[in-house]
């Protein structure tokens, strides 16, 4: 351990801490632009510069590391003078169209010029208006108003894709794609893990609120919405809850605040899913079709496989996710029960994830979705509807299309699919007495592994988050280290309650909340107080099996909820 002080404050750190790390354990916030954690160290963006004893000059606090008997100040004269010219400087070269920008009130920069009485124009403006890039399904990218700190390109690294990286050199300097091409003609994946990254406003999801507010008003179209199972464990922050706030009632009760529209449960079609995949995987094993049999769910991670691993194209399961198979139900058995036309049936799904936005645009899916809106989307027509969220009633969701299993709700999770299908699977199985819950699979890691005996049959799975990790075990699979029979990948790193679209969190709060457990915990309690925990009891299952699909993989069923992927090139 060293043993230093922060402000005057002792504290003792273990060897090799940086500055940044000591001042954390002391309570003391030194503001950062570029660091990340986990993600991005390298001290580039000279906001979290401090005096140190020992040092030659002011030094960055995110990468210097501590030393016995040292003594940093982080807020003398010279400090803050520092910090102030060094954000008067991002200011003048940023698009400062800050009342429209999606980031207004929520943007990193803005909260620091505000806390350093930065003035906005003291080095000018100089700066080219920059094209927007808008090709993509899912992000666009606004480089007028990019600051440099490279978090986005540190994010996309991450992912091991590399859509976007820096370009030029000195002052010439931009983020930007290869042979300056759009997104949309990248490998990106659409996971939008450089949206959540981006301090600014530079990179934000396609928005689709006006084509949604449209179809509220058009007295031709009746509207519905459904919400994924991360929703409700992470809408609460867009309206400053804590972390983990469980707000589906209320969510539910904003949703029809909105306008004439009902509102359905995916965790629904989550269920639906496991009844189709678990009978595929059942099927697979049965008959020697490919396997390991890869989850279908995430469309980031299945772009991910058609450009990277196509020749496992073969072992990805045929089903849809969860937000294409209720689209599909909903243009079909929902419209054929209630006498809609189909045409006049306008479908919202809420979603946590930029990359359904690409999704809802893939011509092999049938196009039943008409618009796809991320958690901040929602947050931000809640927000324009003048709806005070934090003092909502609760509300219950519409039939038949409400109650689910708490199988469905851990799906936001890395391994609840996982989960979610082994608990169906062990009473196929083993009967009756199977085992409900299966923890091995839980928690945040990048990569989870494990061996379960159902019914006489030993079944090796794996769990991975974060497309670093996905590389990891296909590698492994690739080069016969590793024999699966099942596994769950997701593209964001801990599932979807960290996908591209959740509400926008400051680099102090992500920095040291740990908010993929929180959230996922949140769902997990959520499962914990179901009365049905498993896939195959939902009602509404039941029904749709009984009075349209006859059966799960049934020909009805091949035809609505599965569908087919294909090889994409790399670049």
């Amino acid at each position: 351990m060293v043993n230093l002080k922060i402000n005057g404050i002792a504290v003792s750190v273990p060897e090799g801490s940086t500055i940044l790390q000591a001042a954390k354990l002391a309570n003391v916030r030194i503001p950062t632009l570029c660091y990340l954690k986990d993600v991005q160290c390298v001290g580039s963006c000279r906001l979290c510069l401090v005096e140190a004893t020992g040092a030659r000059g002011l030094v960055a606090a995110c990468v210097y590391p501590v030393s016995e008997g040292m003594e940093v100040r982080t807020n003398t004269p010279r400090v803050r003078r520092s910090r102030k010219t060094t954000i008067e400087l991002i200011l003048s070269t940023h698009k400062k169209k800050c009342l429209s920008c999606v980031r207004s009130m929520n943007c990193e920069l803005q909260k620091l010029a505000l806390e350093y009485n930065a003035e906005e124009d003291r080095f000018g403006t100089d700066h080219d208006l920059k094209p927007i890039d808008d090709l993509s399904a899912s992000v666009v990218r606004d480089n007028s108003k990019c600051i440099m700190c490279t978090r986005c390109v540190a994010a996309c690294e991450h992912q091991t894709i590399g859509a976007i990286g820096p370009k030029n050199r000195g002052y010439s300097k931009v983020i930007g794609s290869p042979y300056d091409v759009s997104l949309a003609f990248t490998p990106c994946v659409n996971c939008g893990q450089c949206v959540v990254a981006c301090p600014v406003g530079a990179l934000y999801e396609k928005s689709a609120v006006a084509e949604v507010w449209g179809a509220i008003v058009d007295p031709s179209k009746k509207v519905v919405f459904y919400t994924a199972p991360s929703v409700r464990a992470t809408l609460g922050e867009a309206f400053g809850l804590p972390v983990g706030t469980n707000v589906e009632g209320r969510m539910v009760t904003a949703i029809k605040q909105l306008g004439d529209v009902e509102c359905f449960n995916m965790d629904i079609t989550a269920d639906l899913t496991i009844m189709e995949e678990a009978t595929e995987l059942l099927s697979r094993l049965e008959n020697g079709n490919p396997t390991p049999m890869f989850t279908s769910c995430c469309p980031g991670w299945v772009k991910f496989l058609e450009h990277y691993y196509p020749q496992y194209i073969p072992n990805l399961s045929t089903c849809k996710s969860p937000q294409e198979m209720f689209s599909a139900v909903l243009k079909t058995y929902y419209c054929r029960k209630n006498g809609i036309n189909p045409d006049d049936l306008f479908v919202v799904s809420v979603i946590p994830c930029t990359a359904k936005k690409f999704e809802v645009s893939r011509e092999e899916l049938g196009g039943y979705t008409d618009a796809a809106l991320t958690t901040r989307e929602l947050a931000k027509m809640i927000k324009e509807a003048g709806i005070d969220f934090a003092n909502l009633s609760e509300s219950e969701y519409d039939l038949p299309f409400g109650d689910a299993s708490g199988a469905g709700a851990i799906f936001g999770a890395t391994g609840g699919v996982m989960e979610a299908a082994l608990r169906t699977a062990a009473v196929k199985l083993g009967g009756d007495g199977a085992p409900l819950e299966f923890k091995e699979v839980r928690g945040t890691e990048g990569v989870k592994e494990a061996e379960y005996t159902l019914g006489g049959t030993t079944v090796k799975i794996a769990v991975a988050s974060g497309l670093g990790n996905a590389r990891k075990v296909l590698d492994a699979i690739k080069s016969g280290e590793k024999d699966y029979a099942f596994v769950e990948i997701m593209a964001c790193p801990g599932g979807c309650v960290n996908g591209g679209g959740q509400p926008y969190v400051h680099d102090e709060v992500r920095n040291n909340v740990d908010l993929k457990t929180l959230r996922a915990q949140a769902l997990y309690d959520y499962d914990g107080e179901r009365n049905i925990r498993r896939s195959h009891e939902t009602p509404a299952v039941e029904m749709l099996y009984n009075e349209f699909f006859g059966s799960p993989n049934s020909a009805k069923a091949h035809k609505l909820l599965h569908t087919k992927y294909s090889k994409r090139e790399k670049y």
